[in-house]
């Protein structure tokens, strides 16, 4: 067996294993921390990042995303995730439109789906043609290695998801009035072609893959696992410093100086809870 690879069945004791909820908060806890001392760090010294999240539809982008930056400040972590492109962008050069939403110094920028959109989904829904597909698989790794030297930290995940974990998810949408809005019609006809998905996974992984910009691929059958191994992950490729505090200490409130509540009543809502 090759070096780091899991058996069938350990993999599957591993995914048996579900973490209770209040060992997940507490282990999330705990990365939220790394993660603050790394936005201290990176406000500091005006480090860039660059965070790209690829992978099918239901893998758990979304929700990983949320659980990186829910404790952060979103004037470090910005989220960037693009509507189809306009007219005009159509008419640019393919990652034209993205490379505006790079990081600048003291920025994390995660990208919920990037430029990889033309080797996957735009490719396997023919929103551009085969010669498109392949011009842009050998640009990339040059437009990459071009971000990496201009000091950007650049890290790319791709979330796996296998089809029975994909469909289960995806049908608890259509049940769910918090998630449906997550499926679209083209999620829909996404869904059907499983199999054009992963040749077109596998091309990418072929041509972009390299050692200036690796791809890094978590298992993400189990959503609280994959968010800490990808939270735990990222925090282990990034040399950040804990930045020592001053000891916060509330000073005193003043004193009233002759103010008294005014007489006229608040409009509060009601209280239903």
């Amino acid at each position: 067996m090759a070096k780091g690879k899991k058996s069938a069945s350990e993999a599957s004791s591993a995914e048996d294993a579900k973490l209770s909820n209040q060992e997940y908060l507490q282990e999330l806890r705990e990365l939220h921390v790394e993660l603050v001392k790394l936005q201290t760090w990176v406000q500091q010294e005006g480090i860039k990042i660059c965070i790209i999240f690829e992978g099918r539809d239901g893998a758990g982008k979304g929700g990983t995303i949320k659980a990186i930056t829910e404790r952060v400040s979103p004037r470090v972590f910005r989220v960037v995730a693009l509507p189809a492109p306009t007219d005009r962008e159509k008419t640019q050069m393919y990652v034209q439109r993205y490379l505006p939403h790079l990081p600048a110094g003291g920025e994390v920028v995660i990208f919920d789906r990037s430029w990889y959109n033309r080797a996957g989904v735009e490719r396997v829904m023919g929103f551009c043609t085969e010669e498109q597909a392949t011009t842009f698989l050998r640009a990339v790794p040059l437009v990459e290695k071009a971000i990496v030297a201009s000091g950007i930290i650049l890290l790319k995940y791709w979330l796996e998801v296998s089809p029975e974990e994909q469909t289960r998810r995806l049908k608890e949408r259509i049940d769910d009035g918090r998630k449906i809005w997550k499926l679209s019609g083209m999620d829909l006809k996404s869904y059907s072609r499983w199999y054009d998905y992963s040749r077109a996974r596998d091309d990418m992984f072929q041509a972009t893959d390299t050692a200036h910009a690796p791809w890094l691929v978590a298992n993400s059958n189990d959503k609280r696992r994959a968010r800490l191994n990808i939270i735990s992950d990222l925090l282990s490729r990034i040399p950040y410093k804990d930045i020592p505090r001053e000891k916060v200490k509330l000073p005193r409130r003043q004193k009233p100086g002759g103010y008294s509540d005014p007489d006229y009543a608040f409009k509060y809502i009601p209280e239903k809870f």
